[in-house]
């Protein structure tokens, strides 16, 4: 099914199931890719909803630091699969979030060709700094070539 021509989210090349990298004692979900996708194509696009001021980010994994500032106070909440793309160490990612911070918008693209039912992997912009990802980044960033 094609998308609206106006519509603001898009998530048709996405669907979400149990994570490759999941374990029967750590079950999560993660992002997968629907249908090939070519290196450089929009995967993804959506909305950012801001949470009220004084929301701190730093002990909620689930929602996305929404500026450049640092230290940061503005997060949100993504639409459509956007929370359940999964992390990688910088520059193993398959996909990249392009942030639109004025427009409250975002865009996923891929950074390389993606076979369909891939897990889609983008690298945090907060993983080495917010408290609830320390753990997180440990793995990602260990010697070890694990993703999460």
């Amino acid at each position: 099914m094609a998308s609206h021509k106006d519509t603001k989210i898009d998530c048709s090349k996405v669907y979400v199931k149990s994570s490759s990298f999941a374990t029967a004692d750590n079950p999560f979900d993660g992002a997968f890719a629907a249908v090939p996708i070519k290196e450089g194509e929009l995967i993804e696009k959506g909305l950012m909803r801001r949470l009220p001021d004084g929301f701190d980010g730093n002990t909620c994994p689930y929602i996305f630091t929404w500026s450049n500032e640092r230290p940061n106070r503005v997060w949100g909440m993504g639409s459509g699969c956007s929370p359940f793309y999964n992390t990688a160490k910088e520059g193993e990612a398959n996909t990249r979030m392009v942030r639109n911070f004025d427009q409250d918008s975002f865009e996923i693209y891929a950074v390389r060709d993606i076979e369909a039912d891939e897990e889609l992997l983008h690298t945090y912009i907060s993983l080495t700094w917010r408290a609830c990802f320390k753990e997180l980044n440990d793995i990602v960033n260990s010697s070890e070539e694990k993703k999460i």
